[in-house]
């Protein structure tokens, strides 16, 4: 889970940054599929853009 993932992360170093987006589940952002969820998905499709203009 999350735990365990954050910690191999620190543990070797890594820089990281993780999201919640609560009241959602996984593949919230297709807007194919029932679980979409259009405001979440707004903002994990900012931070993830804003990462890549930072970092590439």
């Amino acid at each position: 889970g999350i735990p365990a993932f954050e910690e191999a992360l620190k543990q070797a170093g890594i820089e990281y940054q993780i999201f919640i987006y609560e009241g959602t589940m996984h593949a919230f952002n297709n807007d194919t599929g029932e679980r979409y969820n259009k405001e979440a998905a707004d903002l994990a499709w900012q931070r993830t853009t804003d990462f890549f203009r930072k970092t590439l």
